[in-house]
């Protein structure tokens, strides 16, 4: 994370405390009344964490701020993505992606569709690894802290009270790293993630057709903000306009997909496909 972004995130917490203390509030009380986790007013007081716009105007009602003050805490929090050049600087984990994984962990709703690659929080270890070395810049040392990271943040799967809704098209499933065991372990994690409460895994079969051609992956992060993802890296989007349209979207995509046993049974069949290929196959 490059500092001057560290430096705004600080800034945020640092006004953002001294709010709370105006108002009279615990860190415990503030959370119960915004509705969010303690160790998240903490994290983000602390600069340690960037909460998404939702979690930010939950804080901001919860503290009674006036149009000014809450105005004022938004500013800096779009200066603090600002600052996250996801394209080239790192971030945490040493590789970009600074602004999608701040954006998941404080939503509690996270839509997400992809169309070429897996969605970050369904990736296994070694798909993760391949993602990471083929960011600008990356060197082995900074790549085992990123996978190490990813994977510790996809506990968030299965928080109370989060939902997860990933839509892929089979072409995801077809576009692979590494080798056909790689894949095979991938697969296998999605069997294991569709069978949770707290997620829905639809895929949309090459037989059907798309409601709309897919341009480039993104998440849309409660109903505040959506990550878009492309080749120079992440842009966020808070425009209340455009991330409607997003939704709107990930509801096409939604309903084409299929859920459920239909999922299992295509990913069961791509894992055969898969195991025919066997060691014959050259990446």
């Amino acid at each position: 994370m490059g500092s001057e972004r560290q430096e705004r995130m600080k800034a945020l917490g640092v006004r953002l405390r001294g709010l709370r203390a105006e108002a009279g509030l615990t860190g415990a009380v503030l959370a119960q009344r915004a509705g969010v986790g303690q160790p998240t007013v903490s994290k983000v007081e602390n600069g340690r964490m960037v909460p998404s716009f939702d979690v930010l105007d939950r804080l901001s009602r919860a503290l009674g701020l006036d149009d000014s003050s809450a105005r004022e805490v938004r500013d800096l929090l779009v200066a603090v993505e600002a600052a996250a050049d996801a394209g080239l600087a790192p971030d945490e984990d040493g590789i970009a992606g600074a602004i999608l994984n701040d954006a998941v962990r404080s939503a509690w709703l996270v839509r997400s569709f992809q169309c070429v690659v897996l969605p970050a929080m369904l990736q296994s270890a070694e798909y993760a690894r391949h993602v990471f070395q083929s960011a600008p810049n990356s060197t082995p040392e900074a790549v085992g802290r990123a996978v190490a990271a990813r994977v510790e943040r996809q506990s968030v799967l299965y928080e109370p009270g989060r939902e997860s809704v990933f839509v892929l098209t089979e072409a995801v499933l077809r576009t692979w790293p590494g080798s056909p065991a790689l894949m095979l372990a991938q697969l296998d994690r999605l069997l294991a993630v569709e069978s949770l409460g707290s997620v829905r895994l639809g895929l949309i079969p090459w037989r059907r057709a798309v409601p709309v051609l897919p341009r480039h992956g993104f998440t849309v992060c409660d109903q505040q903000a959506v990550v878009v993802e492309g080749f120079a890296g992440e842009q966020l989007v808070g425009d209340p306009v455009e991330v409607a349209a997003y939704e709107r979207a990930f509801d096409r995509f939604e309903r084409a997909a299929v859920f459920g046993g239909e999922v299992r049974e295509l990913l069961l069949r791509v894992m055969t496909e898969f195991r025919d290929l066997g060691d014959t196959a050259t990446p």
